[in-house]
């Protein structure tokens, strides 16, 4: 049996990938850091780097495709790589839905339509939160993560 351990090259491709969705997650973030600044202090160190990546327009489309076309479509990476990356991009486009249903449905600035939103909005931060630890760690490990849902429909397009 051979160890065929998986290159750092890879390893830090696919952690970097999963920064995308878990910026882009930041603003369902806001009634938690509303509610709990101290929970802000946990994420004050990235500020100068999410000023960095907001200052430059269209920054998350940019990135989308750089690593759509640089990553998932390049069969110079590795399946790990390209895995990875296709993973934290379908994660991100998932991101994306709750804001058309508020866009869609608005509701408001009180009331139970605004509650729900606000309970829904702190669910998916947490989630993106735990997807980005896990994701990340098992990066640096060497081993692939398999998210929910997210992880087939990545399997299918890479």
């Amino acid at each position: 049996m051979s160890y065929n351990p998986t290159p750092a090259t890879d390893r830090l491709i696919s952690a970097v990938a999963y920064t995308l969705p878990f910026f882009n997650s930041l603003q369902y973030g806001r009634f938690l850091f509303a509610q709990y600044p101290v929970l802000g202090l946990a994420f004050e160190p990235l500020l100068p780097i999410l000023g960095l990546y907001r200052s430059i327009p269209h920054s998350s489309f940019i990135a989308f495709f750089a690593f759509y076309l640089g990553v998932v479509r390049n069969p110079s990476f590795s399946r790990y790589a390209r895995f990875n990356s296709m993973q934290a991009l379908t994660l991100d486009v998932l991101l994306v839905v709750p804001l058309l249903v508020q866009r869609i449905l608005s509701p408001g600035q009180s009331g139970l339509g605004f509650q729900i939103m606000a309970w829904s909005h702190n669910g998916l931060f947490v989630f993106s939160v735990l997807c980005f630890l896990y994701s990340v760690v098992s990066c640096i490990l060497g081993r692939t993560p398999h998210l929910p849902i997210v992880a087939d429909a990545a399997g299918r397009q890479v």
